[in-house]
């Protein structure tokens, strides 16, 4: 009882003070002056939102109808962009496994979205439909435990010792604004978890989702090693499919999507990533000096190049800056495969491959490993490149 005294009094002390802090707006607003001043304390209101345990659905069902100061942009995010409309490439993986004419177009296509977008919409890839609505349904059926039960999930420790990590924002003590977004990560690769391990709303969808999405992922790193003149197993060979973590997203209904962010810009940590999104959508891709929708398409997956594989391809490949922006409609649920052994100690090296390299085009990274490059992004968080502290 004292515990759930305890977790009542932060929810208590947290929601006084963004009461005081919307209040003192609407004052400043209607011109007249706040007889209260907002003591806004980051820190202190950080950890509060930390310790109650409930994320940014915890707030939503609380019935915040202005969005925390700690989430609020440095400047509001512009919703109606007019500037003109670009596509991402859709690739259609039909007809790759018996058709080398085929396989050889839709390796070329992979080939130049990776090279330019480092992004790409994907259909006919093998991943059944139903799997991958019960995939959305699990994580859904996750985030609307009572919040109790989830609290058991809940933890910071990032060391790869707990199989399921749930929290809002990895970097929520590190990052200038709070993303409008809780997660939860499972290591599902390379030693696969015990089903007790993980949540039971999503525990055999989780199983068989991975099952599925490391087969499509060692199909991807085939077709990218031949598109990049390799031996068509070479990515697969130094351990690009090694690791699998999947990560699941929910980004509640936002009252005031204008002030906030799903997910500020940033690229992934990763090989690459494989995206399942909702039909709600929000996913942007910075291409061309422009932000660039990604749609939903049912039935479609997004991929994405990672920080590593653009270090090991030397920049041929691109691992491009991406963002979710805040919605009033809501809850989105998305899944993010990414191919890495993240925290996981290895003692393999990954450098710029030795064969992408020439006189005219040295080595433009340093080595290192996929912990050393995790722990690196993980403690500067999302407002930076990482990519950079790598650079020779």
């Amino acid at each position: 009882m004292n515990i759930l005294h305890s977790n009542l009094k932060l929810i208590i002390i947290y929601h006084f003070k963004v009461f005081v802090f919307c209040m003192t707006k609407k004052m400043e607003l209607n011109g007249t002056s706040a007889s209260i001043q907002p003591d806004y304390d980051r820190k202190a209101e950080l950890r509060a939102f930390d310790e109650a345990k409930n994320g940014v659905k915890g707030l939503v069902d609380s019935g915040v109808t202005e969005v925390p100061p700690i989430f609020h942009l440095p400047s509001p995010e512009n919703l109606n962009s007019q500037q003109p409309e670009l596509t991402l490439p859709t690739i259609d993986l039909q007809g790759i496994d018996n058709n080398p004419i085929r396989r050889k177009e839709v390796i070329e296509q992979v080939k130049d979205a990776l090279e330019s977008w480092g992004f790409f919409q994907l259909v006919n890839h093998g991943i059944p439909n139903n799997i991958l609505e019960e995939m959305i349904k699990g994580v859904m059926g996750f985030y609307e435990q009572e919040s109790e039960v989830k609290k058991q999930w809940y933890t910071r420790d990032m060391s790869g010792k707990t199989r399921v990590i749930y929290n809002s924002n990895f970097d929520l003590y590190a990052a200038p604004v709070t993303n409008w977004r809780d997660t939860f990560y499972c290591t599902m690769a390379p030693n696969p978890p015990e089903p007790h391990e993980l949540p039971p709303p999503c525990r055999d969808i989780l199983l068989e989702y991975s099952k599925q999405v490391m087969k499509l992922g060692v199909c991807l790193f085939e077709l990218m090693s031949e598109g990049l003149g390799l031996d068509r197993n070479h990515l697969v060979d130094i351990g690009c499919a090694d690791g699998l973590a999947v990560l699941g997203h929910y980004y509640p209904s936002c009252p005031q999507p204008e002030v906030t962010i799903g997910i500020q810009d940033h690229t992934d940590n990763d090989f690459i990533t494989i995206l399942l999104q909702d039909p709600i959508g929000g996913l942007k891709v910075f291409y061309q000096d422009q932000w660039t929708d990604v749609p939903p398409i049912p039935g479609a997956l997004v991929v994405n190049a990672g920080d590593i594989l653009q270090l090991i391809t030397n920049d041929k490949f691109v691992s491009s800056q991406h963002k979710v922006v805040a919605n009033k409609v809501g809850p989105r649920v998305s899944v993010a495969s990414f191919f890495t052994t993240g925290p996981i100690e290895t003692s393999k090296v990954y450098e710029p491959i030795t064969e992408l390299l020439s006189e005219d085009n040295p080595a433009k990274y340093r080595g290192t490993t996929v912990k050393k490059y995790v722990d690196y992004y993980l403690a500067k968080g999302l407002h930076t490149s990482a990519l950079l502290h790598f650079k020779i």
